[in-house]
């Protein structure tokens, strides 16, 4: 009997697989965001470089056939006319007047939420609910239900008491657009102060208490210094939206009074001049402006985040 013997199967050659390249995996990472970038920029990034090109161009709407390219002739005379002067004068007042006055009613009422009481749930939803308003809604509520001489809230209650009866939007105009844009936005900064509040570390300031510290010390020397970044935050960018606001202005004031900011003579110049060149070069500056704040508040939120992760 003979035993027969049988080759063995060649081994199968174990080939690496080949790995794409880095760029494609990259690319390949990349693929589900396109369409969502290709439509930012449509709706975002193409209107502008449109407005920035327009911002050329001496350009009436009324005269489509006159055009000419100007150069930065636009821009000199948004930055050396005495109405746009203005109009940026005020843009700077409306705005600093509201983020400082909204910050500081913001941080008594995040140090009033920062306590345990009954009904905090409550009396914290009333106060956030100013924000939550439409901003036109909001402008029309304090024209027509505060600011109104005849059947308005403030001058009902003066009257209750015997004071006066002043027309509020003719006498302090400015200050009709700042009050109503402060309790727009003092929420918004309350939100932003009170998660600080609540991040502190909270041994650190029974330690204190323990040393004998009071709270104006706790506050001065702990609370304040931890509140810087979240301050900053709520400055930057309650300033991104003021910097922006057309709302309040154009329903309580309609421009006029002196309460024109360079949004509104955006507006002006476009709509009721029909000046397009001018108009879009007053728009650039706007986002100019706009970016250099936002850039200083993205700075700050990194910031916040990189101490976020160091204190995990």
């Amino acid at each position: 009997m003979t035993a027969t013997t049988t080759a063995p199967y060649p081994a199968a050659s174990a080939r690496p697989l080949k790995r794409p390249p880095a760029r494609l995996r990259a690319w390949a990472t990349r693929a589900p965001l396109l369409p969502a970038l290709v439509f930012m920029i449509a709706v975002t990034q193409l209107p502008f470089v449109a407005t920035l090109v327009i911002s050329f161009f001496d350009w009436n709407a009324l005269y489509p056939k006159a055009r000419r390219f100007t150069g930065l002739a636009n821009y000199r005379q948004v930055l050396t006319d005495a109405d746009l002067r203005h109009s940026v004068w005020t843009t700077v007042l409306l705005t600093v007047a509201v983020v400082l006055a909204s910050l500081v009613l913001g941080l008594l009422l995040a140090l009033l939420l920062d306590r345990r009481f009954r009904g905090r749930g409550v009396v914290r939803t009333l106060l956030i609910a100013p924000f939550l308003v439409v901003p036109v809604a909001a402008a029309l509520l304090w024209k027509h239900v505060l600011y109104n001489p005849e059947y308005g809230l403030l001058n009902g209650l003066l009257h209750y008491v015997g004071g006066p009866q002043p027309d509020w939007i003719s006498n302090t105009p400015l200050l009709a657009v700042e009050a109503s844009l402060v309790w727009q936005w003092t929420p918004f900064m309350m939100l932003i102060l009170l998660a600080g509040l609540q991040s502190r570390d909270r041994e650190q300031i029974e330690a204190a208490r323990v040393d004998g510290a009071g709270d104006w010390q706790i506050f001065r020397h702990l609370t304040l210094p931890h509140l810087r970044r979240y301050l900053e935050l709520g400055a930057l960018l309650g300033s991104i939206y003021i910097v922006q606001n057309f709302d309040a202005v154009f329903t309580i004031t309609s421009g006029g009074l002196g309460t024109a900011n360079l949004p509104y003579t955006v507006y002006q110049s476009f709509y009721q001049a029909h000046e397009n060149g001018l108009a879009s070069a007053a728009g650039v500056l706007v986002v100019i402006g706009s970016l250099v704040i936002a850039t200083f508040a993205l700075r700050v939120v990194s910031s916040l985040f990189r101490e976020e992760v160091a204190r995990s």
